[in-house]
């Protein structure tokens, strides 16, 4: 095998590991998301716990939020602000006693979830 069918090969066997991770492959014993049974999508996640600290959380008058949030938990946490009538924050990776503050310039804080 020369260097670019070697490297063709590593490509597609990479894809396809992703494909199939993306796809709903789960470890063992691990039981997937719940869904909604409407849209199929992922239900979600519970409220994130009080370590993670909502410090500040403003509804601007003009619209649009401004949350900070910090994590006491002892641990890494993966926290997403939940946003009314606005996107969401999407996932965020908080390592132990981080903060991060979120901003929009539309829509209404809802909550804090774990994700």
């Amino acid at each position: 095998m020369n260097a670019f069918t070697s490297f063709a090969s590593a490509t597609t066997a990479a894809a396809v590991l992703a494909i199939g991770l993306a796809g709903g492959a789960t470890a063992a014993g691990h039981t997937p998301a719940a869904h909604d049974g409407v849209t199929g999508r992922a239900a979600a996640a519970g409220t994130a716990p009080a370590c993670i600290e909502r410090t500040s959380v403003t509804n601007k008058p003009e619209g649009g939020v401004r949350v900070h949030l910090r994590n006491f938990c002892g641990r890494t946490m993966h926290v997403k602000v939940v946003v009314k009538n606005w996107s969401d924050s999407g996932c965020k990776s908080m390592p132990n006693g981080s903060g991060w503050l979120f901003q929009t310039v539309g829509g209404r804080y809802d909550r804090t979830v774990v994700c």
